[in-house]
């Protein structure tokens, strides 16, 4: 298990490129499978959680050639149905929560699917009824052995269909986006998740000659089409990246600018940090981020206390819920962090009260943070990473606290992060990897 050892106190200054975006990649590599023929993806993250997807996509005998750092070309004009049955195929997509978006494609090109529970975060009950419903709607036949804790679909033919989300899940809406783009007839999906991930996928499968409409919008309408060509695609600036760049400048009273934001695709991410007494400055598609001593938090009109909530685009991200919340630790002010959607999110503020910061857990949900500003430092200790998010927030606190911390588990930081430590060390951090 590595382990990064972090010397905090440092004042950062210079320029961040965020990696391209990782839940658009999980998403537009499994979109792939749905045609024989080559296509490009650009911008790809080196990072633990698409290494492994592309590593998996390659065990199904999709021929992968890397262009650059970030480029590939994928060609799936044979894949091996075989390598489901295996120990490897089960051993690879269970560690790998995204690996379920390849069932859509499976499906509709070939008529069938497998795959085991699949892993990644432990951030509470994440549940896959939504893709079954979907698939079940367009014609398919739903099994899971218990036993095994194997899931199936199969189907002869997809047949377009209505159907109203049960919740707007981003991977339900595009595991049953790329099942209905090779359906008979028309598919309707209202109540379908929006975020940019979404229509970056609409974006690629409509270059692909799909027939999508409604994009952006929480009603997508499929027209199906006999089958796709390949295509080029470029991935976002990953707008998760972008925002914990925004927390760790402020954590850290560090001048950084972010570069190549995707200004235009992060929603309501700025404006949410500005509502913590963040500075900022938008200069074309950078973020200018200046030295600030103090910020502080904003209140509601009627002087309440600041509610930061997270909710489906273009709601806020909840992804970036786990870095607000370490940012007000050191702010002047109160606000309260209320995680909807995952029960366990914000149990990693126990290492942030032995940090010395004032946090109230009240719930599973909700978290409310005391500000004190840097009059009450942080202090160096010693963590363990449970997330992604949460771990590079860990990895926030420990930049700003005043002595060395020890994070363990980093492989967590790893899925989302590219090379973290060494893109922080080049702007002036002093981390350690172990």
């Amino acid at each position: 298990m590595g382990v990064f050892q972090i010397k905090g106190g440092k004042h950062l200054k210079g320029e961040l490129i965020p990696q391209g975006a990782k839940n658009e990649a999980l998403q537009v590599l499994c979109a792939v499978l749905l045609t024989d023929k080559a296509v490009t993806i650009r911008n790809i993250p080196k990072i633990r959680d698409v290494t492994v997807l592309i590593e998996l996509l390659m065990n199904l005998g999709v021929e992968v050639h890397q262009l650059n750092e970030t480029d590939y070309v994928f060609h799936a004009k044979e894949v091996n149905i075989n390598f489901f049955k295996t120990a490897a195929f089960r051993e690879q997509s269970s560690s790998l929560r995204g690996s379920i978006m390849i069932i859509g494609p499976l499906l509709a090109r070939f008529g069938h699917g497998f795959i085991p529970s699949p892993g990644g975060d432990k951030i509470g009950r994440r549940r896959l009824d939504t893709h079954f419903t979907g698939f079940q709607k367009l014609g398919a036949t739903f099994t899971y052995d218990d036993t095994n804790k194997w899931f199936s679909v199969e189907a002869k033919k997809l047949k377009g269909a209505y159907m109203l989300l049960d919740e707007a899940s981003v991977t339900g809406t595009a595991n049953i986006l790329m099942a209905a783009v090779l359906a008979e007839g028309t598919t309707t999906i209202y109540n379908a998740a929006c975020e940019p991930y979404v229509q970056q996928l609409c974006k690629m499968l409509n270059c692909m000659g799909a027939k999508i409409s409604g994009v952006a919008s929480n009603l997508l309408t499929i027209e199906g089409v006999s089958s796709l060509n390949g295509c080029e695609h470029t991935l976002l600036p990953d707008m998760i990246e972008v925002g914990s760049f925004i927390g760790l400048a402020a954590m850290t009273s560090s001048e950084i600018t972010i570069k190549n934001t995707g200004y235009e695709h992060l929603g309501n991410i700025p404006d949410t940090f500005k509502k913590l007494g963040i500075q900022m400055e938008r200069r074309n598609d950078d973020i200018y981020i200046p030295s600030q001593d103090i910020y502080q938090i904003e209140t509601f009109i009627d002087g309440s206390i600041l509610t930061l909530s997270d909710h489906t685009w273009p709601g806020l991200t909840p992804d970036l819920l786990s870095v607000l919340l370490v940012t007000a630790t050191i702010a002047k002010g109160s606000v309260l962090i209320h995680q909807k959607m995952f029960e366990s999110r914000l149990f990693f503020v126990d290492k942030l009260i032995d940090m010395g910061s004032q946090i109230i857990l009240c719930d599973p949900h909700r978290a409310t943070i005391i500000g004190l500003g840097r009059k009450n430092a942080l202090k160096a200790t010693n963590m363990t990473s449970p997330d992604i998010r949460a771990g590079v927030a860990l990895l926030i606190a420990a930049m700003s606290a005043k002595g060395t911390s020890t994070i363990h588990n980093i492989e967590q930081i790893d899925r989302g992060y590219q090379d973290i430590d060494k893109r922080l060390n080049a702007i002036g951090a002093e981390i350690t990897r172990m």
